[in-house]
């Protein structure tokens, strides 16, 4: 039963999410409207080859069976909803049909979070931490305004974690098999639940025949969820199709837009070495021709200048490389479900900062379950690093709000949110801005005079229109860093 609290913040994200109706959404809202016309239009069998739109449907089966669920219910609201030649329709009744199934699906992740919260305990830090997960700008600027669904996804991530804390281990790898099968970038966590799983759940038994039989039973219960999702179209013989679709790596290293990891300071580096080079060519030899590739869109290799090319495969084993620090926390003595958390957190802060492609709205996927572990009396370096992912974080996706009319949203949203985060949560008696050392304090004011320049004087770098992203990019990419260093410090000594 919901609570009078529960209510309350139900009330608050719902009119806040209303309020943000009429803002920006970005071709994500394109995106999902085709998708619903694919598969509220075509036989499965045509779902993976559909493309007469750019946009085509390339994300797993799960999600695409919910598409197919949303499409019955736009196709009563308004049958244009789901034509397959109404490319970029948006009519008012679109507009409303779409951002609400964003709000209706985003009770997953408040039921999820809700549930975690009484198992960790039910005190004031953990109700406040996980509102302000709820109500955390990222969803609101990208799920509610830019349009997109991860606080469905990530309320599904949330519901596995939570029955892993309360020891349903069977469950917790089920529910977030059934995750891979909604959206494939949660492999990259993938590693932490199978070393979690295979030490907590297989290896709790005295023989070597119980060890068996759990894992048995594991391996059964997770393959049966990947038969339910991939099984038609392997009958279909249309595998290596769909791989294609989830797997597109024609794009190159970075976004359009340089999510604030290390390849965004890779890049930049190369880039004021090609600076270095015209001026003295007998110093550094570069080759200028390849300077728009880093910025040129969505799909393509990124070439530099100066600094060797990065293929996939190097992202691949520096990801892995990063992740180490996960697995040997997982590897103490011993391995509880909070251990879990820690590994999902540091498996997916690895993969932020060295992943292929990765874009900035992947943050959510580290402050997520981080946010629980927020919410179980942290320790003082556990809410630092939060802090600092936080403000850096939420601040790096502020240019997907490009407007005018965005401008004062996204500054209130994301100010009131840091405030509040600031203020409200906190570690032995001390609140989050009372942890952060002096070079931290400094490092989260630092966005003040960064908004002034990259938001306010917009006409400051003329035709350098890039210039202003590449600063933040670069701005919070040190912040995101600085937060990995402290959690793997954190976890790895507390």
């Amino acid at each position: 039963m919901l609570n009078a609290n529960d209510i309350v913040l139900i009330g608050v994200g719902v009119g806040v999410k209303l309020l943000l109706w009429p803002a920006y959404h970005s071709t994500d809202f394109e995106v999902h409207r085709n998708w619903l016309a694919i598969t509220g239009s075509l036989p499965v069998s045509r779902w993976y080859y559909e493309s007469r739109s750019p946009w085509t449907l390339d994300y797993p089966p799960f999600f695409a069976w919910f598409e197919w669920a949303l499409s019955h219910a736009a196709r009563l609201w308004d049958p244009r909803i789901v034509g397959l030649d109404n490319l970029e329709y948006s009519a008012a009744s679109c507009i409303v049909f779409q951002r609400l199934t964003v709000i209706v699906s985003e009770f997953v992740l408040f039921l999820a979070l809700r549930r975690a919260v009484c198992t960790i305990g039910s005190s004031v830090q953990a109700r406040v931490a996980a509102a302000l997960v709820f109500l955390s700008p990222g969803f609101l600027l990208v799920d509610h305004v830019h349009f997109q669904y991860n606080g469905f996804l990530l309320g599904i991530l949330v519901y596995s974690l939570a029955f892993a804390l309360e020891g349903r281990d069977l469950l917790a790898a089920v529910v977030f098999a059934v995750l891979l099968c909604f959206k494939h970038i949660f492999i990259y966590i993938a590693p932490a639940y199978f070393l979690y799983l295979l030490r907590h759940h297989c290896a709790t038994g005295s023989s070597t025949s119980a060890f068996t039989l759990r894992l048995v039973q594991l391996g059964l219960a997770v393959a049966a969820v990947f038969v339910i999702a991939f099984g038609p179209f392997v009958a279909m013989g249309q595998m290596q199709q769909l791989l294609a679709r989830l797997f597109p790596f024609k794009r190159g290293l970075c976004h359009a837009f340089w999510a604030p990891n290390f390849w965004a300071l890779y890049i930049f580096t190369d880039r004021l070495l090609s600076v270095v080079a015209s001026v003295a060519p007998q110093l550094i030899a570069a080759d200028i021709s390849q300077l728009g590739s880093s910025t040129r869109g969505r799909v393509g290799d990124t070439r530099f200048a100066v600094l060797p090319d990065i293929p996939p495969l190097v992202t691949f084993v520096a990801t892995f490389a990063a992740q180490v620090p996960a697995f040997a926390v997982l590897m103490q003595r011993t391995c509880t479900p909070a251990h879990l958390v820690r590994a999902t957190v540091l498996c997916a802060h690895a993969s932020f900062m060295f992943g292929w492609h990765v874009h900035e709205k992947a943050v959510m996927l580290i402050l997520v379950p981080l946010g629980l572990l927020v919410a179980a009396a942290p320790s003082k370096r556990v809410l630092r690093a939060h802090t600092v992912l936080s403000v850096a974080g939420f601040y790096s996706l502020m240019p997907l709000l490009f407007g005018a009319q965005e401008l004062p949203i996204k500054a209130a949203i994301l100010l009131i949110w840091i405030l509040c985060s600031l203020m409200l949560l906190r570690a032995d008696s001390r609140s989050a801005w009372e942890c952060l050392t002096r070079f931290e304090q400094l490092y989260v004011l630092g966005h003040i005079p960064l908004f002034a320049l990259t938001e306010l004087v917009p006409g400051l770098f003329g035709r350098m229109q890039f210039v202003p992203l590449a600063l933040v990019s670069v701005y919070t990419a040190l912040g995101v860093g600085h937060s990995w260093l402290c959690l793997v410090a954190a976890f790895l000594t507390d």
